[in-house]
């Protein structure tokens, strides 16, 4: 499984990273004097990979004392086209009185590909995947129905949560939730709001929207540290997990499985937010301070030294980066791992209210059924209830 994960991750990021294609025979470019050719422009146009080494080398020698300002032709000097293609692919020798690495940049050709990326991949397989998921839910729902009660509400509550425990859930949700939609209006802006309200209303709700997405972030950081450290004890995975797998929950059986304070499903959730959360933050924080926060140089540094690309037959990635780079595989790699997210965060939300009876009050106003507590977290509830009675045998007055 992590096997299969890593190797999906690798294959993204190569995707958008400009890594050379593999060798192969060199076409016949004599008729058009080493320049591209209709070959070419036709496999680009295809999405074919192509090696552009006959163009990135073609840039002139700009040793020779010859150049364009002394003469019509290029005998020797750098035209114009071979220094935008040096600019282009990053050999040209720029030099620059302040703004340092970045500021030598004046074309960056990976950004291309992230563009396509970012409008064909992402956008697509992102939005299909969270339709898809509230697609699932809905025909769970019609099959399934809401998940009820059995039996009759006793009257007696149990406190399952307490404030600051609801205070932290709903910080993190709420955030996440307003960082999930600016996201998407940002990424979909150009698509959906720009042809049906105009390029003014677009630009309004995309300033806006960033605004909002890079300060609701650090609440959403601040309560993800909160609930790890408050539920990470709860979560760890027991042999009760196991039982409660077997029956999904109690999908299969006519009895509901014993669970403790968080059953296996409830901590398949809590990891997702800990683990893919903190990923969306990590790269969130490299891409507000990009100068001062580079991820992926280092971390193909480390996947170069173990043979992870190795694994799944691909080349060694590229471990030179520049600014733009890293800030264009901080900005995929944050956007994949939220769709992904997002998509398990429906799934908990479906839950939480419309599929199951009596699961809102939990985090709502943290008081529970014992019927209900019964049925879904039977094994907390005795732990509770043991836990309650010596104080309530400490005050009942002695006859």
């Amino acid at each position: 499984m992590v096997r299969a994960l890593l190797a999906a991750a690798l294959t993204l990021l190569v995707w958008i990273t400009p890594i050379e294609a593999q060798q192969a025979p060199e076409p016949d470019r004599s008729a058009t004097g080493g320049a591209q050719t209709l070959e070419d422009i036709l496999a680009r146009q295809r999405g074919e990979k192509i090696d552009n080494t006959f163009r990135s080398s073609n840039t002139g020698d700009p040793s020779s004392a010859a150049g364009i300002a002394d003469q019509l032709g290029t005998l020797g000097g750098a035209s114009d086209s071979e220094t935008w293609r040096a600019l282009r692919f990053g050999s040209a020798d720029v030099t620059v009185s302040s703004g340092g690495e970045v500021a030598t940049v004046l074309m960056q050709d990976g950004g291309m590909a992230w563009l396509s990326f970012r409008d064909g991949p992402l956008r697509t397989y992102g939005g299909y995947g969270l339709l898809a998921m509230i697609g699932l839910l809905a025909v769970f729902f019609l099959l399934r129905g809401r998940i009820r009660v059995d039996g009759e509400l006793t009257g007696r509550t149990v406190t399952r949560f307490k404030a600051v425990e609801r205070f932290a859930h709903w910080l993190l949700a709420g955030s996440f939730i307003l960082l999930g939609i600016t996201g998407l209006l940002t990424l979909f802006g150009r698509v959906f709001i720009l042809p049906t309200f105009g390029p003014e209303a677009n630009s309004f709700i995309l300033i806006w929207g960033k605004w909002v997405h890079n300060n609701v972030a650090w609440a959403f950081m601040i309560a993800l540290v909160m609930v790890f450290f408050m539920w990470v004890w709860h979560n760890i995975p027991d042999r009760t997990d196991l039982t409660w797998v077997a029956q999904a929950g109690g999908i299969v059986g006519k009895k509901h499985p014993p669970a403790k304070k968080f059953n296996a499903g409830q901590k398949v959730i809590f990891w997702s937010v800990i683990v893919l959360g903190g990923s969306i933050s990590v790269s969130g924080l490299s891409l507000l301070f990009p100068f001062e926060l580079p991820l992926f140089a280092k971390t193909f540094v480390i996947l170069n030294d173990i043979g992870a690309p190795g694994w799944i037959g691909m080349q060694p990635l590229p471990t030179q980066l520049s600014p733009q780079e890293e800030m264009q595989l901080a900005q995929a790699w944050h956007a994949i791992v939220s769709f992904v997210l997002m998509a398990i965060i429906i799934a908990h939300i479906y839950i939480g209210t419309l599929g199951m009876e009596g699961a809102y009050d939990a985090m709502g106003s943290g008081e529970v059924d014992e019927a209900w507590a019964h049925q879904h977290h039977s094994i907390w509830l005795e732990e509770v209830k043991k836990a309650e009675a010596p104080r309530s045998g400490a005050t009942t007055p002695a006859e």
